[in-house]
């Protein structure tokens, strides 16, 4: 039975005799209850699964606040191994290097601001070759 139905034999119903009238609103009064109780059971499983996602946010943000503490102790481990005295104590404990002995050193002659170019390859040279000229 559809709703026009409906409509129409409760508009009968009510000229009808008592017995269809109690019919007609047995099967509205049924439907009504239906109806309510589906929203009921609809609002029931919306509500939690809102719970649920408000359990899964809860987690992620403590798994986000987790991985920016990580990212901040792993910035300044970083930050450590790039100071000066981090690198000489990883080249004198764990390389075993030493300052050098001055009969290791050699010392190079000060550049003028003329010699500081970058030399230049000579225009007749190949593209795919590389020849670098060297400075007196």
């Amino acid at each position: 039975m559809n709703f026009r139905g409906l409509l129409q034999s409760w508009g009968k119903a009510r000229s009808g005799t008592p017995r269809q009238r109690a019919a007609v609103f047995v099967t509205v009064w049924t439907l009504a209850i239906v109806a309510t109780v589906l929203a009921f059971v609809l609002h029931l499983a919306l509500r939690g699964r809102t719970v649920a996602l408000g359990y899964e946010l809860g987690r992620a943000r403590a798994e986000q606040a987790r991985l920016r503490e990580v990212k901040r102790v792993l910035e300044v481990e970083a930050a450590s191994y790039k100071t000066p005295e981090r690198v000489d104590i990883v080249a004198r404990t764990l390389l075993g290097m030493e300052p050098p002995t001055p009969d290791r050193m050699i010392v190079l002659p000060a550049l003028q601001d003329s010699d500081r170019s970058p030399p230049r390859a000579p225009e007749n040279a190949d593209a795919g070759s590389a020849t670098v000229a060297a400075t007196p």
